[in-house]
């Protein structure tokens, strides 16, 4: 959910990308009345090693490598886009869920407070931490942001593989976050509250959202040790107990694991557990493939953060 303070002020991104350890992937979209269309889309993918998603090292290891596979990529596309909206892996940021009883009216002392309040939790010096922060939900008791911390370098060098590829990022957000946006910022946004499983070679992500706003999210990396079904039953638990959960409207499984079948026994080890049926996240749902697009009938966990990623921006770009 970061976004650079001058992004709202320029045109929305001609595409958008996704550099994730497995590989590359670009699509453009389109808006034809109320009915967003992808109207282009190419992945390729990447070899082990080339990128490894981590909070607290180098994840571009591979420049040269990574640099040729997205032109590679955005030479597949419909048009040479310039200007993109950037996916990057969760495992590269951490996302935190800050409470304020009171909220500063000044931007600066807001700011202020947000990286006093990350500091504690950051796994590296706050100085060397791009922080950015979206109001969440509201209640009684104060306010809640939603808040995005990565270093700086990791970012940068995402960045800078856009860079020698000829395009320029100028947002970037995480893969589970561009996939809840891809429903937010769809037309009829799920009502009540509702819980994402997002799983990806090397982590999974679980998020819940309330009435449009995320209330909880965690990401495990792979080899922790908790299982999925046991991270959801502790997720579970505390949307019980904590955040006063009375149910669940919806729950949708997104990506992809390591192995084949990953998605399938996660499937049954949430409606074994939830005992409610399980969604699978289905990008074409909410935006229309274009004739000429020829996207791949199990490709639904590629395009997602990329559609989510473009819907956002072209919401956030009408309400400026």
């Amino acid at each position: 959910m970061s976004i650079l303070s001058s992004w709202l002020a320029s045109p929305p991104p001609d595409a958008a990308v996704e550099i994730a350890p497995e590989r590359i992937s670009a699509a453009t979209l389109s808006s034809r009345g109320s009915r967003a269309t992808v109207t282009s889309y190419a992945t390729q993918p990447l070899p082990a090693g080339a990128v490894v998603a981590s909070l607290s090292s180098p994840n571009i290891l591979d420049r040269r490598l990574v640099v040729e596979t997205l032109r590679e990529v955005l030479g597949r596309l419909n048009t040479r886009p310039r200007k993109v909206a950037l996916v990057i892996p969760d495992a590269a940021a951490k996302v935190s869920l800050l409470h304020f009883d009171q909220v500063p009216p000044r931007r600066d002392d807001l700011d202020q407070l947000v990286r006093w309040q990350v500091r504690k939790s950051a796994p590296f010096a706050i100085e060397d931490a791009s922080v950015t922060y979206t109001p969440g939900a509201q209640s009684a008791t104060g306010r809640e942001f939603v808040v995005e911390v990565a270093r700086h370098d990791i970012v940068r060098d995402y960045e800078t593989v856009c860079g020698n590829a000829g395009v320029y990022a100028g947002l970037v957000d995480t893969a589970t976050m561009s996939v809840i946006n891809l429903f937010l910022a769809s037309h009829r946004p799920p009502a009540g509250d509702w819980l994402l499983v997002h799983i990806r070679p090397g982590y999974s992500s679980l998020a819940i959202v309330r009435t449009g706003e995320l209330i909880f999210f965690r990401n495990r990396p792979e080899g922790e040790g908790e299982s999925l079904a046991d991270l959801v039953h502790q997720t579970v638990m505390y949307y019980q107990d904590r955040l006063d959960g009375q149910g669940f409207s919806r729950v949708l499984l997104g990506g992809r694991g390591d192995a084949p079948g990953d998605e399938e026994v996660a499937r049954q080890s949430l409606e074994e557990r939830l005992g409610v049926a399980v969604e699978e996240v289905d990008p074409t749902q909410i935006a229309s493939l274009s004739d000429r697009v020829n996207v791949p009938s199990d490709a639904a966990d590629v395009l997602a953060p990329l559609v989510g990623i473009l819907l956002r921006t072209q919401r956030e770009a009408m309400t400026a």
